[in-house]
């Protein structure tokens, strides 16, 4: 093999892949059922054009048959006349017409059985268009079905190398460390902004008012039991607090009042 045809064999080889790289199953099924349908067109023509010169072949078979028996009928009126040889120049001109009528016939049935042919063979074209138009959607799904699952074996691979599952682990561990980190931040800054024990206290001691005038409220709607709320501090009372104020008179002296 001389280095052009590895050349050229090369070239060959390379165009092939990547027509055959390149082909989409339903684009192509598409377009082979345009084909298809354009020949039958095609066929339909010729189909057509055979059915006519069938026509016109029998047409003129039956104008040679009509002729001959024409030339028949005036050879007999010929010897009705007595006219012998008018008769027989009739009966001559009889005799060629029949025969032409016979050539024609020959002809109309050999067109006629071509024909046939052809419309039989143009039904048979039109019914495998047919069943290609309802083979195409399966074709397709399953076209469609097999890239799918093309695409998942190779995504299943791609998995399946130890790079892409260390490079999980590594952003794993990044992510634990940001998490500790930012915790320890938080730490940090409360200790700076000097929350301490007493602090808590004191926020706690603010807080005690509002909730036991909360619970005394509840406990005045009948929410909770009496028992549950703060006592309150009642006033002490002294003998001092009943004793009858002195206003200078004289109670036991009526006269005086």
């Amino acid at each position: 093999m001389s280095i052009f045809d590895r050349i050229g064999l090369l070239l060959r080889s390379n165009i092939n892949s990547m027509v055959s790289s390149a082909e989409d199953p339903e684009k192509i099924l598409n377009q082979l059922l345009i084909d298809m349908r354009d020949q039958f067109i095609q066929a339909k023509q010729m189909v057509a054009v055979a059915i006519a010169d069938e026509k016109r072949l029998y047409a003129k078979m039956t104008a040679a048959q009509q002729a001959s028996a024409e030339w028949e009928r005036k050879a007999m009126l010929a010897v009705q006349a007595g006219d012998d040889g008018l008769a027989q120049e009739a009966l001559s001109r009889n005799q060629s017409e029949s025969a032409l009528a016979e050539q024609w016939k020959t002809q109309w049935q050999q067109q006629k059985a071509a024909a046939e042919q052809l419309r039989s063979s143009l039904v048979q074209l039109n019914e495998k268009i047919d069943e290609a138009k309802r083979k195409k959607d399966l074709m397709i799904a399953r076209a469609k079905r097999a890239e799918a699952q093309k695409t998942i074996q190779n995504t299943m691979a791609g998995l399946n190398d130890n790079s892409a599952f260390d490079a999980f682990g590594r952003m794993s561990e990044k992510v634990d460390q940001m998490e500790a980190e930012a915790a320890a931040a938080g730490e940090l800054s409360s200790d700076i902004s000097g929350a301490s024990l007493e602090d808590r206290f004191k926020k706690l001691e603010q807080t005690k008012g509002p909730t036991d005038a909360l619970m005394a409220l509840k406990a005045k709607m009948g929410l909770i039991p009496a028992s549950s709320t703060p006592a309150l501090k009642a006033p002490s009372l002294s003998d001092d607090d009943f004793a009858i104020p002195d206003i200078g008179v004289d109670i036991t002296d009526k006269s005086k009042v």
